[in-house]
């Protein structure tokens, strides 16, 4: 995201802010005029006891950043009709296909052309399908070895099995005039 001179960023997920600290030092680091670090997540209360939001807050960053605690179903609508537009978002939220597939359709409605699109957990298979049909249906592309240093992680429980990394990140289109392809590709 420094690389990107993001200035806007949605996060989908928030637990206990691993992600989200690290968007917000980008966001510190490329000290754009106008940060703004909106952030989706209903469990936030109940389930974390707010432990994300508060160590935002203790590093200052609660300033350039926004907690939506609602399902990230009724928050990205809202924000598409709120007229947002953003250079990059982080999906780590629910990894059931069908929740990502609706994160990522909002999300292209939201995100700029050309902008950027970090997914978590890529590995598995829920996650990875619905991110395979935007990538094959709306020529989104992958950032090669763009966490070749990251993170990585065995698929299933095979020790042996060759890691692979955590993250995924993808460039949408470079203009919303851009064709999709001419044919359906399935998944």
């Amino acid at each position: 995201m420094i690389s990107e001179r993001v200035e806007t960023v949605v996060e989908v997920g928030l637990a206990y802010a691993s992600s989200a600290l690290a968007v917000g030092e980008a966001l510190v680091t490329v000290d754009p005029p106008h940060p703004r670090h909106v952030i989706i997540d209903p469990f936030q209360d109940q389930e974390y006891c707010n432990i994300g939001w508060d160590l935002l807050r203790a590093a200052g960053l609660d300033s350039i950043a926004r907690l939506m605690r609602t399902w990230s179903s009724i928050a990205l609508p809202e924000l598409v009709t709120d007229g947002l537009v953003a250079d990059a978002a982080f999906v780590d939220g629910s990894h059931r296909f069908h929740e990502v597939f609706v994160d990522l359709y909002f999300l292209r409605k939201i995100v700029r052309p050309g902008g950027l699109i970090v997914i978590d957990d890529d590995w598995t298979p829920s996650v990875r399908t619905a991110v395979r049909y935007y990538e094959r249906n709306l020529g989104w592309t992958a950032i090669p070895d763009a966490f070749a240093d990251g993170t990585l992680r065995n698929v299933g429980d095979d020790t042996a099995a060759e890691a692979v990394p955590r993250c995924r990140a993808l460039r949408l289109p470079g203009s919303l005039t851009e064709p999709p392809f001419e044919r359906f590709h399935p998944f």
